[in-house]
């Protein structure tokens, strides 16, 4: 395992009072150019007034599990703030998602960009489509180490 930094991982910004909620949102990916990608992803969060990149992780160079057969993954945490429900923070991660082009092939595959809503405020939310604190994120050190940078 390796640490990576660009420009702007890891970063840290000020609050802002006029969004209602903090989320930590897990990147990752292994297609590509994944910190340029991590870096554009970045700068496309500060255009959206959705929300507010408060803090990001280093990134971390880990490898893949489950499916095996693949390259190294990156992997960050960005604490962001926003005033949408953790639903509506959902489908935005998934639209960006596609944006970035993922594309979702078979469990564990290899993925241009993964986003994964990690904590919603300390919200715990059982849902077919959501589940939050996401779950075995407890289990993985491509979350637990970047989470301890924040």
């Amino acid at each position: 395992m390796n640490w990576h930094k660009t420009k702007f991982f890891p970063v840290s910004k000020a609050s802002r009072d006029e969004f209602k909620h903090e989320a930590f949102i897990g990147v990752g990916g292994n297609i590509g150019d994944t910190k340029k990608r991590f870096d554009a992803l970045y700068r496309y969060f500060l255009s959206s007034k959705l929300l507010h990149v408060k803090k990001t992780s280093p990134i971390l160079q880990n490898p893949p599990f489950g499916y095996l057969k693949q390259d190294d993954f990156f992997n960050a945490v960005i604490l962001v703030q926003t005033s949408m429900s953790a639903q509506k923070l959902l489908k935005f991660l998934l639209h960006t998602e596609k944006i970035f082009g993922r594309k979702r092939s078979f469990k564990d595959a290899p993925r241009t960009l993964d986003l994964d809503i990690i904590f919603f405020d300390t919200a715990k939310i059982m849902q077919k489509n959501i589940i939050i604190p996401h779950p075995k994120w407890q289990e993985r050190l491509s979350v637990l180490l970047p989470l301890s940078m924040i």
